[in-house]
Parts: structure tokens; sequence; C-alpha cells
């Protein structure tokens, strides 16, 4: 029975200096290592001045003297290039409202670009009633409350 008093003291205490020696601001820092490999190298013809991701990770905005290069990361190539004045340095993407916003400090202007995407749906072979060319409107109910 002593033994086994014993051995229990013995663990409680190698636990409470172990408890004591992990909260112990030690010196040496552990380290990591990082390993890396190249994903995508875009040539662009102009130098990029700011870039901004899609929160959705769909897209990165490439801000150039005289346009934003829209590229898709899921098709890999420049979907759109929006013309924009030279004079804008700064870029940034709103999620909330889906736009761009452009500054630039030497002519002192913001511009706000709103955002809208257009999805094209191929319905080639699928049955229809009515016009084959008759428009079409799709209403979003986003908001429920």
């Amino acid at each position: 029975m002593e033994e086994i008093v014993m051995k229990t003291k013995l663990l409680m205490y190698g636990m409470l200096l172990f408890s004591i020696a992990a909260s112990f601001p030690w010196s040496q820092s552990a380290s990591a290592d990082l390993d890396w490999t190249v994903r995508k190298q875009l040539d662009l013809k102009a130098p990029p001045l700011d870039i901004s991701p899609s929160t959705d990770g769909q897209w990165i905005f490439i801000l150039t003297p005289g346009e934003v290069l829209v590229y898709s990361i899921t098709e890999d190539r420049v979907l759109k290039r929006i013309p924009v004045d030279e004079g804008f340095d700064r870029l940034m993407y709103s999620a909330r409202d889906n736009s761009l916003i452009l500054t630039s400090r030497s002519e002192r202007t913001l511009k706000i670009i709103q955002l809208e995407a257009i999805h094209e749906f191929d319905i080639s072979g699928l049955p229809f009633k009515g016009p084959e060319h008759a428009p079409i409107t799709i209403a979003v109910f986003s908001d429920y409350q």
C-alpha cells in the first residue's frame, strides 16, 4: 500500500514539475521549416501598382497604369481589362457591395467601380417553351428577414 501512495506522490510531483517547466519562458525558440512552390507567374505588359484579391478567392484585381486587370484564379487567365485614368495608384476590393475602390494621391480623387457578375448558361439542346431568344429576368432574394 505504501508503494502505491509513493508512486502516486511521485506522479503528482512529476506533473507539477512538468507544468511549471512548460509555463517557464525558455530562451530558446522553436524553429519551423517552410516549403514553397511557385504556382503561377503572370507576365504583365505594364508594372503593377497595387493588387487586391476578392474575398471568395476567385479573382485577383491588378492595378496597372491605365487599367485594372481582372485575373481569374480558376480559369488561370486575365478575364477583363477595365480602363481607368493613369493617375490612380491604389486599389481595394470591397466585398460588401462588390466594388473596386481606386484612389489617386497626386490627383486627390477616388473612384468606385461597381462590379456585376454576368453568368452564361449553355441551354443548347434543352427543351424550352416560348420564343427561343426571349429576354428573361432572374430575381435574387438575398435578404431573408
